[in-house]
């Protein structure tokens, strides 16, 4: 058996990512060189995606893509440095949604790793039909979850959740008790997959604090005053999570500096 070595697993809503290339992505890439990066909101076509890829990273990548039917809309990557294997989509109803995207890349206890790369929309407290949706997208999500785990390997769930799980987790949580994001049954959504066995890596790392926030509204204030939510994740199997190393949020380092309304969470596992 090969010893383990470090893997860095990055994940970042790109809020676009022919709009995050120009505005910065490449030098955070080249700086920061990840082995893995799970992209939410590519917002592109399948055909361009990883051309696209190669400008960010300024080398070809592996990649691994669902597109959204909408134009323009959602899409999910996952980018790798070695090559890596398709997985499953979620179940029809959300085939084509561009939510949901595997990648399988070997490990040297020869389980496997599975990197998700998720998307979930943001929901609408006044919009019934909307918020079903939602939270039916998370139940697929953790069935999903589930047969993952059940086929032996590592697993880590990345992506813009578009949920704050606690208190800790929104800046201003009590203005937001009755809006999508923080409502109790999508709370209680984390409470069940936590239950489960799996792991909040960037709480379990950061502790009880405010934060680290990974989302600010690009309106007013918000950056500068770190007003902001923690709704981007890594969500990993327990053994998994047993191997991590660092764990970090690359928040820019002025709002001028910033390639997306996110900030993206990193961590490294040794696996």
């Amino acid at each position: 058996m090969l010893a383990p070595a470090p893997l860095t697993v990055a994940s970042i809503n790109v809020n676009g990512l022919r709009a995050a290339i120009p505005n910065g992505m490449p030098a955070w890439w080249s700086q920061r060189r990840p082995d893995v990066v799970a992209m939410q909101e590519v917002r592109a076509p399948h055909d361009m995606v990883a051309s696209l890829v190669e400008q960010a990273a300024g080398a070809p990548w592996h990649v691994q893509h669902q597109e959204c039917a909408a134009k323009g809309r959602a899409g999910v990557a996952v980018a790798t440095r070695s090559p890596s294997a398709a997985g499953d989509v979620l179940d029809g109803a959300f085939d084509g949604t561009g939510r949901w995207v595997e990648a399988t890349l070997p490990t040297a206890d020869g389980r496997g790793l599975t990197v998700v790369s998720t998307y979930v929309h943001t929901g609408d407290a006044d919009d019934p039909e909307r918020m079903r949706e939602k939270l039916a997208f998370l139940d697929a999500m953790a069935a999903r979850m589930r047969a993952l785990r059940g086929e032996g390997r590592h697993v880590v769930v990345t992506g813009d959740l578009n949920v704050g799980h606690r208190e800790f987790d929104i800046k201003n949580w009590k203005g937001n008790l009755k809006k999508a994001g923080f409502l109790p049954e999508e709370r209680a959504w984390f409470d069940r997959v936590l239950a489960d066995g799996w792991v909040d890596v960037g709480r379990a790392h950061a502790g009880e604090v405010a934060g680290p926030y990974t989302w600010w509204s690009w309106r007013g204030k918000a950056f500068d005053i770190d007003s902001g939510w923690r709704i981007d994740y890594q969500i990993a199997s327990p053994e998994l999570a047993a191997t991590v190393t660092a764990v970090a949020v690359d928040r820019a380092a002025t709002y001028a500096a910033r390639w997306s309304d996110h900030a993206p969470v990193v961590v490294t596992y040794c696996v």
